[in-house]
């Protein structure tokens, strides 16, 4: 491959993996493969400048502002650093730093693994906070950052203007129990610490960052209007007198205490609270840091080094399959015990099917061991050179090792799925969902409530909710007589939910609400339904070919003809009341924005629908009407840019025929952004 080609692919690569690690917080490549192709890409660009670019990954800094936030300018630029991966490249940073300058200082500090942002304070009271973007422009995170417990929201001293530079972090053990609940409900599991700062500190909602318990460190003064000072050590003690969680540092002038500490670094990561993944070193000296200026990407004055992930051969005794909350079967290699960043490692993660089929990784083997973003043991390869002989390929079973039901591979991915309705393993996660407000809304009956049932040996299918006594749910912790009369009434009167609540509640797969009252509609009744072949599921709207199946092959399960069986017994309704009042909406698809005063959006929503009409949450050329309240955002000026008629409430509710006017308090003002 000639020069140019390869620089054409890297780029390409680089651009790619950097979206998904700054823009989306789900990158699939390590930051040390990353680092190492950009060195490439600079080491190609220096012998041949020619080929040199403005838009190229030497030139910029990685990320961009999503336009989700409103944009911040930072009026000191958060630059990136210069990567090394060596003793002697660190040497060679020293050998620059001394060609202009004769008495070094520098300061050695841990490299966070998380989001870093500028944190703003007027008159000594934080103000905003925004993450580094590209470095010039970011977004505003003010509120998120605002949830942050360990950062002052005011200041002893009070300077008219402070901005200093942090990494968001989350703690190994929260991040450790955060994926756990995942897990429970369902919910995809971050692959690292950083990733889920990042995905926390973007939220739309205060109070999700605020669950997620971020932290922060700070490690760069960037303006301090009024106070002068001549290291940066000394603004790092300044910064913790006035209550910021800063970065712990080591002052020294010598080149071997500098490796020194970035050998013991590495070496006691696995005690720090946070995510590292490696060591700076900068120029204390802040006159001196003006006379080394910067590149156009990074400052001469600093670099990052940067530790390759430890690896350590073990022997594969086997691999185990576990069932998921949402029946998704997931292999994990059980390895000999190795020592790996900090802890003894015997179990390590194979993701899937694909996976182990890629990498031919079969019991018996020697494998290479790491630690995905230090947390979670993955194998990296096989070493082919040690494989005895007669070791089998391995395939996932076919039937659930947990319930017996048969296993499916999902159409849309890699994941293989029991199909069990009962399976114990999905017990949880199958209750969360069939109480859920769109399903059976049960109120009073939430999580914490049905994890203690499961455990209490109360309830092992979702029909033997409608066995509970009041006595059964008031042995339950924090939950008292009142509350468990009131959780007995919310079960006994799921019993009249509409057939389309019960079809949603089944919780078959590709069968949300929408599709769920399209079904009872159609067919009025849950016997009717079952009668259904393929063929006639597939002739209705919004059923395609794969959700017909889905909901056959559920339908012909045992454990499915139990529940259904034991949901009968109990009383559960299973036809179909909530008729089309006309279809004078037939066809046309609707999109709520704004605050409403007299309906709430699933009110709006039903009436929609009850007149054959959709409601959709976004805007496109198929949308027919805009109905906008009061704050309308984009949506709004979408649809005046795109043409499309948008009524006010009042005319929404003149087109219903004026019978939704009491359907809610007047002073009630819900928002439908």
């Amino acid at each position: 491959m000639d020069y140019k080609t390869r620089i054409k692919e890297l780029r390409e690569i680089l651009e790619y993996n950097s979206k998904l690690y700054y823009d989306m917080d789900a990158p699939t490549m390590s930051d040390y493969e990353y680092d190492h192709l950009l060195r490439e890409l600079e080491d190609l660009e220096a012998a041949h400048p020619e080929e040199i670019t403005p838009d190229s990954p030497t030139q910029h800094v990685g990320g961009s502002a999503s336009n989700s936030f409103a944009p911040v300018q930072h009026e000191v630029p958060l630059e990136s650093l210069q990567d090394v991966f060596s003793a002697d490249e660190v040497a060679e940073f020293d050998r620059r730093v001394r060609e202009q300058l004769s008495d070094v200082e520098y300061s050695v500090e841990p490299k966070v693994d998380g989001l870093s942002v500028a944190i703003e304070y007027r008159d000594g009271k934080f103000v905003r906070g925004a993450t580094r973007g590209d470095g010039r422009t970011g977004e505003d995170v003010t509120e998120n950052i605002r949830t942050i417990a360990s950062l002052p929201m005011a200041l002893p001293e009070r300077l008219p203007h402070l901005i200093v530079r942090g990494e968001v972090y989350m703690a190994k053990s929260v991040f450790a129990e955060l994926n756990a609940e995942r897990e429970i409900t369902g919910e995809p599991l971050f692959a690292n610490p950083r990733n889920a700062a990042a995905g926390s500190l973007r939220q739309q909602d205060p109070k999700i960052a605020a669950q997620r318990k971020l932290d922060v460190v700070i490690f760069n003064l960037q303006l301090a209007d009024g106070k002068t000072f001549l290291r940066h050590t000394d603004t790092l003690d300044y910064m913790r007198e006035q209550g910021f969680p800063t970065i712990p540092y080591l002052r020294t002038g010598d080149l071997d205490a500098v490796n020194a500490e970035i050998v013991r670094l590495n070496e006691d990561r696995a005690e720090l609270p946070f995510d590292m993944d490696g060591s700076v070193v900068k120029l204390n000296s802040l006159s001196d840091r003006d006379v080394l200026g910067s590149t156009s990407k990074v400052p001469r004055w600093a670099i990052a080094y940067k530790y390759p992930p430890e690896q350590k051969p073990s022997k594969l005794l086997d691999i185990v399959v576990q069932v998921g909350r949402t029946g998704v079967l997931t292999p994990k290699a059980v390895v000999e015990p190795v020592r790996l960043a900090g802890t003894t490692v015997t179990n390590a993660t194979l993701h899937n099917q694909d996976f182990i089929t890629e990498k031919d990784i079969r019991i018996g083997d020697t494998v290479i061991v790491q630690k995905a973003g230090e947390i979670i043991p993955e194998i990296v390869r096989v070493d082919f050179d040690k494989r005895p002989e007669g070791v089998q390929p391995y395939r996932l079973p076919e039937t659930c090792p947990v319930c017996g039901a048969k296993v499916e591979r999902d159409e849309d991915g890699v994941a293989m799925r029991c199909t069990g309705a009962e399976c114990p393993a999905q017990l949880l996660r199958y209750l969360e969902h069939f109480t859920s407000r769109e399903a059976m809304d049960i109120d009073g009956v939430g999580p914490a409530v049905l994890r203690q049932m499961v455990e209490a040996g109360l309830v092992q299918t979702a029909a033997d909710l409608y066995k509970l006594t009041v006595k059964d749910i008031a042995q339950l912790d924090r939950m008292g007589l009142k509350s468990a009369q009131n959780a007995v009434y919310a079960i006994e009167k799921s019993k009249q939910n509409d057939l389309s609540r019960l079809i949603c509640g089944l919780g078959i797969r590709q069968i949300g609400a929408k599709a769920a009252r399209t079904l009872a509609q159609y067919f009025g009744s849950f016997d009717a339904l079952e009668r259904a072949s393929v063929e006639e599921l597939t002739a209705i709207d919004d059923v395609g070919a794969i959700t017909a199946k889905f909901l056959r092959d559920w339908l012909e399960s045992p454990q499915s003809q139990d529940l259904i069986r034991r949901l009968r017994e109990a009383g559960v309704n299973m036809e179909c009341h909530d008729k089309p009042m006309d279809d004078r909406f037939a066809g046309q698809t609707f999109v709520l924005t704004g605050s409403l005063t007299r309906l709430t959006r699933d009110e709006a929503t039903e009436m929609i629908q009850q007149r054959g009409g959709k409601a959709s949450g976004s805007v496109s050329k198929k949308t027919t009407y805009v109905v906008a309240g009061e704050a309308a955002g984009s949506k709004l000026t979408k649809a005046q840019e795109l043409g499309i008629p948008v009524l006010t409430e009042d005319e929404f509710l003149a087109m219903l025929g004026g019978d939704a006017s009491e359907r809610a308090p007047e002073d009630a003002q819900i928002s439908l952004l």
